[in-house]
């Protein structure tokens, strides 16, 4: 075995081990599979694309076998996991899971490279400050990407949180991978990075990540320098750009036609615009030949009736068909302008925009508010400004614009007043839309069915409730808790009574007032949980919670669900959207497993029901009103 120092990978020293975890940016990614791999590469290489050519960015992925022999430094790599030790039920299993896969001697690997880009600068400069040397910006900085000096290209990039580059490390069971570079000058250079944790390798200390590194001593200091590129053939770059290899890929993501769906997906505005090519092992995506996958039923659903999950088809014919119409959106401080193309079919069975940035790329099929099941298809693009301001809105993974996350409470409102103005003005266009191809004939008279109803309703009503006879023949009616003791139910109640049928859990289309729709889209149910079915405890900083499945059917078998809350008062009045976790909870920790849960969309999402049981420990934030009363919302 080498000496430490004369490893290929290098790892920073330090005096003892403080963090036991796993990057958790890795399990984000992990979460978003193939899909979310994809996107942010081909992202990368848009960024990077040639600011004077006129030709298409050319993204070649390919996946295959490489024997174990040929990852450079590879032994080195296994070394370090061989001498990981887990210090929680979620780091033991990822490290029992690394170490399953590092006998194999024929290693699956994908591998992303482009053509007509700038490729990283300043390689030979190795771990540089300087600005300009974009290699060292992205060989050894996390949290951190390179900005371009040009305002207007800057804008108009994708990247902005500077947290992508770990995606492709999620991909791997080893959490490594590598890059290869070639500069304007034709110099060809290799470096890599892998994400383990802190740890203790022959009687000392590193930190969790190792870089695929030289390292040289100036001025008593240690600095980084990558390897100059002679290693085997699926390594290589010898045209200028970037290409990244990922060894041990996971095997959920060398799907191939996961991938081609999520470059149509994604990019069908880059590449009908001719800006984008895409290899898929020895398919060719661009312009010409997109609409072969488009079309074909191996990819996607082709009856327009049947289109209630995936849009792609019809976004990329309304782009194509349809003329677009100059809209205003304001956030109160700004307006923006932007184009949408706008397309309104009786046979659509759900409406959805999707919103893309200026380099071709779809964040997000937004949904309308209240129109989510109104007949049409829309494409929406703004413009430099525009760009800008979506990019602040943006989620790390670039699927979604929110103003979750933003901090500064001016910034947030106005990104909310700016989300709820353009559903307002879109809706506004549907309602024109629908009136233009459904004109009425006629007033009709609505006494006779408003009677109806209201008489119904006072008979389901009283037929719910039991009853209280007051003076004079009048009626109270009085609700029934579920919770009541269950033998007082089996022996029967007063006469006029009805027996409750609830076992405290209740099917339901909403969670909150604006995403119904999009959980039914996705295939999940919800369920409203009675409070009398939870046990909470709040104890110094913390606060515990346990659910109780075991006795609920729909719920008993199932093995994971999200959480969200909702505030109820003392009248059992519910307020949606009135309570935000990432405001009163500074992280949640699922105690069935050890590990910790991920807070996104206002809810707590990868719970673990074991044995019918949810176990939840909640660190407070300072300003959480330990008064408050929940109604719980689960969704399977």
């Amino acid at each position: 075995m080498q000496p430490v120092n004369a490893s290929k990978w290098k790892f920073s020293q330090i005096p003892n081990i403080e963090e036991s975890n796993f990057n958790k940016i890795l399990e984000r990614f992990y979460g978003l599979g193939i899909k979310g791999l994809t996107k942010e590469n081909i992202q990368n290489s848009l960024d990077g694309r040639l600011p004077e050519s006129t030709e298409p960015v050319i993204v070649k992925i390919n996946t295959g076998l490489i024997n174990k022999k040929d990852i450079p430094g590879i032994d080195s790599v296994i070394d370090r996991v061989k001498s990981l030790e887990g210090r929680n039920s979620y780091t033991k299993e990822t490290i029992s899971h690394m170490l399953k896969e590092v006998n194999q001697e024929d290693v699956r690997y994908i591998s992303f490279e482009d053509i007509n880009t700038k490729g990283l600068t300043g390689a030979k400069n190795g771990q540089s400050h300087s600005k300009k040397d974009t290699w060292g910006i992205y060989a050894y900085n996390k949290g951190v990407h390179f900005e371009e000096s040009d305002k207007s290209v800057e804008t108009s990039r994708g990247g902005s949180h500077g947290v992508g580059k770990i995606a492709s490390n999620a991909a791997s069971d080893l959490h490594l991978m590598y890059f290869a570079n070639c500069d304007a000058e034709g110099n060809q250079h290799l470096g890599g990075t892998v994400q383990l944790i802190e740890h203790m390798f022959k009687d000392q200390c590193y930190r969790s990540t190792g870089y695929f590194a030289d390292i040289k001593e100036e001025n008593n200091t240690s600095k980084f320098y990558p390897y100059e590129n002679n290693f085997h053939s699926v390594f290589e770059k010898e045209t200028r750009g970037l290409k990244i290899i990922i060894p041990y890929l996971r095997s959920e993501f060398g799907k191939e036609e996961e991938i081609i769906k999520t470059v149509c997906d994604s990019f069908f505005i880059s590449v009908l615009d001719g800006r984008l090519e895409v290899h898929v092992n020895e398919h060719v995506l661009n312009q010409e030949t997109i609409a072969t996958y488009l079309n074909s039923s191996q990819y996607y659903e082709q009856e327009v009736t049947e289109m209630k999950k995936v849009f792609t088809p019809l976004y990329a014919k309304t782009y194509v068909n349809r003329e677009p119409q100059t809209i205003k959106v304001s956030n109160g401080a700004q307006d923006f302008q932007f184009k949408l193309y706008f397309h309104y079919d009786e046979a659509i069975p759900k409406g959805r925009v999707a919103i893309v940035r200026t380099i071709g790329m779809k964040i997000e099929d937004f949904t309308v508010k209240a129109n989510a099941t109104k007949p049409f298809n829309a494409v929406l693009i703004g413009g430099l400004d525009e760009d800008g301001y979506l990019k602040s809105l943006e989620n790390e993974s670039h699927t979604k614009i929110s103003a979750e996350d933003i901090k500064d409470p001016v910034l947030k409102k106005q990104a909310t007043r700016f989300i709820n103005n353009l559903s307002k003005k879109i809706a506004s266009i549907i309602d024109e839309e629908m009136k233009r191809n459904n004109p009425t004939d006629g007033v009709m008279d609505t006494k006779d069915l408003i009677y109806v109803i209201e008489s119904e309703f006072k008979q389901d009503l009283s037929n719910a409730y039991g009853a209280v006879n007051i003076n004079k023949g009048n009626k109270v009616v009085k609700t029934v808790d579920p919770g009541l003791n269950a033998e007082k139910k089996k022996n029967g109640d007063k006469k006029g009574s009805v027996k409750p049928k609830n076992s405290g859990v209740k099917r339901t289309r909403n969670k909150t007032a604006g995403n119904a729709d999009e959980m039914q889209e996705l295939g999940t149910e919800v369920f409203s949980i009675s409070p009398n079915l939870v046990d909470r405890l709040i104890l110094n900083n913390n606060e515990y919670i346990q659910f109780n499945f075991k006795d609920i059917s729909e719920l008993s078998k199932t093995k994971s669900c999200k959480l969200s809350f909702n505030i109820i008062d003392g009248m059992g009045e519910e307020y949606k959207d009135e309570f935000k976790l990432k405001e009163n909870y500074v992280s949640v920790t699922d105690n069935n497993t050890g590990s910790s849960c991920v807070i996104e969309n206002e809810s707590i999402q990868n719970v673990s029901i074991k044995d019918g049981i949810v176990r939840l420990k909640l660190d407070l934030k300072p300003n959480y009103n330990r008064a408050l009363k929940f109604i719980y919302y689960v969704e399977v």
